[in-house]
């Protein structure tokens, strides 16, 4: 994989170049300095990733990103010597499309290999993102659909791009939203948290990590929080699980929206936001297949159109809205 650097602190720098030396496969092909440098460099000679800072001098990380994303676009991951102390900007680089974080390695402490482990692994699983790898056909589910009363479910996948789309969609919905809302975004379990108190309090709505055991809840917006994949079991309660370990996105918006159509017993509404690759697609197909309204968002207003245009492209979205417009839709469905 061609990859490019972009960060101030050559000791940051060389510890990514001997982390990627590790895989023969990956070749640093640029490094830049700053994000105006890295924007430069970007339009002359776009890689196949770039592995992005947050705090830089004449322009940052998240700006870079933003102007990347909008002129240039590839992948982005976001590495920073404290995720915690940055939350917040990664939370918009990711709005701007970066697809994921990881810490900058460190050097000369401990095992080399072990400390660029975790950097090499979210690359892989980039390098097959980006592929379009591992996308298999499933088939449709029996319905297995659990006894009891019917409630409202709206069940909400985004990748890259999504916090942003997130925080508009979610602010579009009143206080008194009654449906119960189950979100899975691409992010690593370490931002999970913040990103439910952050989704919270710019929407003013009761946000929080769903937690294993419990049932989708009216009037609660409700996070996956590791990095398991999350699904609704039969009994109507949700369940973290490490399979199917060969799914790449974790956690996968498939194998939630999977379960949804297998197992939901009320009435429902499958939602596809912005983001890199086709997670989400043939999961947002079954839930069409079994009678329940796909919605999938537009080109136009998509930081990544990916998801979204896999999901049309196998014609899994009942409609295809701009962003600003699904909020306003499900209002209308759930007020009839």
């Amino acid at each position: 994989m061609r990859i490019a650097i972009v960060n101030d602190m050559p000791m940051a720098v060389e510890a990514l170049r001997r982390a990627l030396a590790f895989e023969p496969a990956h070749e640093v092909v640029w490094v830049a300095g700053n994000g105006a440098e890295a924007v430069r460099q970007c339009a002359q000679d776009t890689p196949d990733l770039i592995l992005m800072d947050l705090i830089m001098p004449v322009m940052d990380g998240v700006e870079a990103t933003r102007r990347i994303m909008a002129e240039t676009p590839c992948a982005i991951v976001i590495v920073t010597v404290d995720r915690q102390q940055n939350v917040h900007r990664v939370f918009e680089a990711m709005g701007h499309g970066a697809l994921d974080v990881v810490d900058t390695p460190t050097v000369g402490a401990g095992n080399a290999q072990e400390a660029a482990a975790p950097l090499l692994r979210k690359i892989m699983n980039i390098s097959w993102l980006i592929g379009d790898k591992g996308n298999r056909p499933r088939a449709a589910p029996a319905p297995l659909r659990s006894s009891g009363p019917r409630q409202s479910l709206i069940a909400i996948g985004s990748s890259a791009g999504g916090p942003a789309a997130l925080e508009v969609l979610l602010k579009g919905l009143p206080r008194d939203f009654s449906p119960a809302i189950v979100l899975v975004q691409h992010v690593d379990q370490v931002f999970a948290a913040g990103m439910a108190e952050w989704l919270g309090s710019a929407s003013g709505l009761k946000v929080r990590l769903a937690q294993q055991g419990e049932a989708p809840q009216s009037g609660t917006v409700l996070l996956a929080g590791t990095n398991h994949h999350i699904r609704l079991l039969k009994n109507g309660t949700l369940a973290y699980t490490a399979e199917p370990v060969n799914e790449i996105y974790r956690p996968s918006i498939d194998v939630f929206f999977e379960s949804v159509a297998s197992y939901w017993s009320g009435d429902a509404v499958g939602v596809l936001l912005t983001g890199m690759g086709r997670d989400g697609a043939q999961g947002l197909k079954l839930m069409r297949q079994q009678g329940y309204l796909t919605i999938a968002q537009d080109q136009s207003s998509s930081a990544v159109y990916g998801m979204p245009k896999a999901a049309a492209a196998i014609d899994a979205a009942v409609e295809i809205r701009p962003l600003d417009k699904i909020a306003p839709r499900l209002l209308e469905i759930f007020a009839k």
